[in-house]
């Protein structure tokens, strides 16, 4: 998945955390409710405005710098 086509860095949105483009909610916001048990259908009830792929996005950013990350 190209999260890229889905997630945008703006230092004017969010004190520039990464969020889904066209909104103001961030990466953590979606990782954190679905850490905290909430399903994707719960997720896309509460928040209309977003989709299935914005949600598989923040995973795929997640996980792309989980990837990168280096140990001392």
């Amino acid at each position: 998945m190209k999260y890229l086509d889905k997630i945008e860095i703006n230092p004017n949105i969010r004190f520039g955390r990464p969020c889904i483009k066209g909104t103001r909610i961030t990466v953590y916001d979606v990782l954190n409710w679905l850490a905290s048990d909430m399903t994707t259908e719960q997720i896309l009830n509460d928040y209309p405005e977003l989709k299935i792929e914005d949600i598989k996005a923040c995973l795929a950013f997640a996980a792309d710098r989980e990837h990168k990350l280096r140990v001392a």
